[in-house]
């Protein structure tokens, strides 16, 4: 296929990254004999930092040539083009020409190079192409994709203000980032996994399953301790895999915590794999108490190592600084407690804030 231009050109928030985002770049790619990307805003919506942002677009794009900025990385690139005065983030109300012309600065300035072609879905594109070819000194093609958005009919406003309802409009990857992450930590016969799957039920949601117990009955109890910090990579592994067909909230069964506690018990210590796994962050940290009689199912220890485990989480949580609620009681009164404080974690509905951020 012969492409129209050897190098074009995409400029966003991407706050969030968008099927309609998606749609432009795929066009511009297949136009192009190279694309570069690039994305900053200024003040940036928060929860869509520029690391974020980056992932996002390397999930999607893995071969694409995407810069995104925020102030330290400005100062970054400054740094590495040897400029030794930095520029700063025009903000996003700033007029169009001061937009334009940082942008062609990025590519002179800091990456080296020109484009031929910008590709946009917006009537400004006309002037943003000629200020690109008035500082690059040859033609440059604005070319309009979507204006109408009747390929996808979406805006980052909307997106903004519920990921969730529309999340459509989201590639799995992407909506993925928007899923809160329930821990529920427990020690043996403590009733997590019963909770775990009846909250995930209740909330038509999905959870994440102990891989660890799988694991242990897979080799009758005779786990090494290399085979510690490799539950803990398929715990999170299947964690990110679900988040993607989860809706609003990912009902984990355990985390690497849990863990760590096993391999610093059973061998003594953690490796460092491990250790760096444990302190992957949730959004809410649920622990099943003790309070109930011990069922043996042929693979527990005994209600007193029950009690050392729950003693352990505590302190560990405590010291960790990671705010935890304790659930007691029968199974629907625990069940109704976390019911609750997921609700007290609620998303704000669609239209609830004026949203300055253009698309």
């Amino acid at each position: 296929m012969t492409r129209r231009y050897k190098r074009g050109l995409v400029v966003g928030k991407f706050c969030p990254l968008h099927r309609g985002h998606e749609f432009l770049i795929r066009r511009a790619q297949a136009a192009c004999g190279e694309l570069l990307v690039i994305s900053y805003a200024e003040p940036c919506p928060p929860g869509y930092e520029a690391a974020k942002r980056e992932r996002w677009l390397a999930r999607r794009f893995p071969d694409l040539r995407a810069v995104v900025i925020d102030a330290a990385r400005l100062a970054a690139l400054c740094r590495a083009a040897g400029i030794g005065s930095t520029s700063v983030l025009p903000p996003d109300a700033a007029p169009d020409d001061e937009h334009r012309h940082f942008v062609a600065w990025i590519c002179l300035d800091l990456l080296g190079l020109t484009v031929d072609a910008v590709f946009t879905s917006e009537d400004y594109g006309d002037g943003f192409a000629r200020v690109l070819a008035s500082r690059f000194g040859h033609a440059v093609d604005h070319v309009c994709v979507d204006r109408a958005r009747a390929a996808v009919p979406v805006s980052g406003t909307l997106l903004r203000a519920d990921p969730h309802a529309h999340r459509e409009f989201l590639a799995p990857d992407v909506y993925a980032d928007f899923v809160r992450r329930v821990a529920v930590l427990g020690g043996e016969s403590s009733g997590k996994t019963t909770l775990a799957a009846a909250l995930a039920a209740r909330l038509n949601t999905r959870w994440a399953p102990e891989y660890g117990r799988e694991l242990w009955e897979a080799k009758d109890g005779r786990l090494d301790f290399d085979d510690m910090p490799h539950i803990a990579q398929i715990q999170v592994a299947r964690e990110e895999k679900l988040a993607q067909e989860a809706d609003r909230w990912l009902i984990c069964d355990t985390t690497p915590l849990t863990t760590y506690f096993y391999s610093r018990e059973m061998f003594g210590s953690a490796a460092p794999t491990l250790r760096r796994l444990s302190e992957r962050p949730y959004d809410l940290t649920l622990l099943c108490a003790p309070d109930f009689g011990f069922v043996q199912d042929g693979t527990r220890r005994g209600a007193d190592f029950r009690a050392v485990q729950d003693a352990w989480y505590r302190a560990e949580l405590g010291k960790r600084k990671i705010p935890f609620h304790p659930l007691e009681g029968p199974p629907e009164r625990r069940l109704a407690v976390a019911e609750s404080l997921l609700a007290g974690l609620g998303f704000p509905a669609a239209g609830r804030f004026n949203d300055p951020y253009v698309d």
